[in-house]
């Protein structure tokens, strides 16, 4: 190297290194960015992903989910779905379905991703006491929740200790075991296990991307042997419809055919 190089050189290097070091460090917009990618649980053919923004208090949720139950004795599928917490932050495996029946039940999963420390409803109450309010559910097969809440204590340490999990609920009874389809709801006994059992979860990471969901529909028609219906209150919120002295009939409705 020349004398005329050896000078440039130098200089050259000692630029790019202020360069460097004066650069400014990316801007942070003082919110928690909390994200997940659903995941199928109990056989269900469901996609969903959720972002949580957190700034102080203030929470703002987007849950987007499709592939869901659709329907309901020809009403859309009332879905539940919630924020967990104080667990392990886990999805449970197949393993937890201890009673054999090839389905996880709510609290079969229990264990691994905790009780309700926030409900995404549609409007008004986000605590665990909506939990099981189906007039502010989701509705059918795919849907979109977006709401900003006031964030509770429980939430907001489920999400800083990376232990809370999104679980949404509600399956297609036809999608079960013949065990699983006789069996009752170990949250509300009046009604069949599917309506309350898990669909997707996924356990919540910080994070900065905000992602899109998608999916393809699927549905179940739900029909009865009764002639009056009747609701089932729980907490002073609707549960689900159902037939008095019913029979639950299941019959597997593909996209595009009749109700």
């Amino acid at each position: 190297m020349n004398k005329t190089l050896r000078f440039l050189a130098v200089p050259t290097l000692a630029l790019g290194a202020l360069a460097l070091s004066g650069a400014p460090a990316m801007a942070h917009d003082g919110a928690d960015h909390y994200q997940s990618t659903l995941g199928q649980i109990n056989g269900s053919s469901a996609t969903g992903t959720i972002t949580v923004d957190v700034t102080g208090n203030q929470a703002h949720a987007v849950l987007k989910v499709s592939g869901l139950a659709a329907t309901f004795m020809d009403a859309p599928y009332p879905h539940v779905q919630h924020i967990h917490g104080g667990a392990q932050g886990v999805c449970p495996a197949p393993s937890a379905d201890k009673d054999g029946d090839q389905v996880i039940s709510t609290t079969e999963g229990a264990p691994g991703y905790g009780g309700i420390v926030t409900t995404l409803s549609t409007s008004g109450d986000t605590s665990p006491a909506a939990g099981l309010d189906l007039k502010v559910a989701g509705q059918g097969a795919a849907y979109t929740i977006d709401r900003t809440f006031e964030l509770n204590a429980e939430t907001k340490a489920a999400l800083q200790a990376g232990t809370a999990v999104v679980v949404v609920h509600g399956l297609d009874p036809a999608t079960l075991s013949p065990a699983g389809q006789a069996a009752k709801s170990d949250l509300v006994p009046e009604l069949p296990l599917a309506a309350t059992s898990p669909a997707l979860c996924g356990t919540l990471t910080a994070g900065q991307m905000k992602m899109p969901a998608g999916g393809a529909d699927t549905g179940v028609a739900q029909e009865t042997g009764g002639t009056d219906a009747g609701a089932l209150a729980l907490g002073g919120g609707l549960v689900l419809a159902a037939a008095a002295g019913g029979t639950y009939l299941v019959r597997r409705r593909t996209a595009g055919s009749a109700a």
